[in-house]
């Protein structure tokens, strides 16, 4: 069974003395793990030999009204998945461990990226994952931390954040870990009905709509994807963007090369997002 750590003060004091020895990959969670988070935590045991696992809703990265109190919760059954995976250790703290003086406190702001395409639909989001990335990073020291690349627009913040702050961590992404019909995993695929299980496909069948489309420029690469999307009566599209993945910019007609298609989407009550690596232009 994995050392389970619960306070900061304790994976500290343990985690300083692993570093004098070993390199250790960390695996930011939420828990509620899934295989996606698995293929995280495989990649994070091939680059270090220690492997840690955080496990903490952060209630920092949750907008008013969003489902911070009915996240799922499965401790018991995440640190089983942990154990059978061989990971080293599991740092799960207590919100008041974390933020000791409440969530209104010092917080780490990304740059043009963290406002656009997540951040206007959900307030501060990114802040609160910059900010608890940085603790998380700073209690335990990692020298690699692996993240999916599902939410990809957090990948390219996390990045960024160690770049601009010239952290030595190598930051590392774990492809899109999908079911056998295309959905991508999700912790929040939990709440979907039948009937809305089968209309999340949706997003799935907008991305390869826009990515077919990628010698037709990008209005009709968002175009075919939009139209994926509203043939879905449960689905109510939150945005199909389409950016520059060095820069994460929001590319335009003339753009050509290689680019990431993102969609967002409410299905039913439940919100997913999902991207897709697409080519604009004509192959040469």
């Amino acid at each position: 069974m994995p050392h389970v750590l619960t306070t900061i003060a304790e994976a500290k004091a343990v985690l300083r003395e692993v570093g004098k020895t070993d390199t250790i990959a960390l695996v930011p969670t939420m828990g509620a793990l899934h295989e996606g988070h698995l293929s995280l935590v495989d990649i994070a045991k091939r680059s270090a030999t220690k492997t840690v696992v955080s496990v903490f809703v952060n209630p920092m990265q949750f907008a008013p009204g969003e489902d911070f109190e009915r996240y799922p919760r499965t401790f018991d059954d995440d640190l089983a998945k942990l154990d059978a995976a061989g990971v080293d250790y599991v740092f799960a703290p207590a919100v008041s461990d974390m933020y000791p003086n409440g969530i209104k406190q010092t917080r780490v702001v990304g740059g043009p990226a963290a406002g656009i395409l997540e951040a206007a639909h959900r307030l501060a989001h990114f802040d609160g994952v910059l900010t608890v990335v940085t603790k998380l990073f700073n209690i335990i020291r990692p020298n690699v931390a692996v993240f999916g690349e599902k939410d990809a627009q957090q990948l390219f913040l996390v990045r960024s954040l160690v770049r601009d702050l010239d952290l030595d961590i190598d930051v590392l992404g774990a492809p899109i870990i999908r079911e056998e019909d295309g959905l991508a995993r999700s912790s929040r695929n939990v709440y979907l009905s039948d009937d809305e299980r089968s209309a999340a496909l949706s997003l799935v069948r907008a991305l390869s709509a826009a990515a077919a489309n990628g010698d037709r420029g990008i209005r009709e690469m968002i175009s075919q994807a939009q139209g994926a999307l509203m043939d879905e009566k449960l689905v109510k599209m939150d945005y199909v963007s389409i950016v520059d993945p060095e820069t994460f910019v929001l590319v335009n007609e003339a753009y050509r090369g290689t680019a990431l298609v993102l969609v967002a989407a409410r299905v039913g009550t439940t919100r997913l997002i999902d991207n897709m690596p697409a080519y604009v232009g004509e192959y040469r």
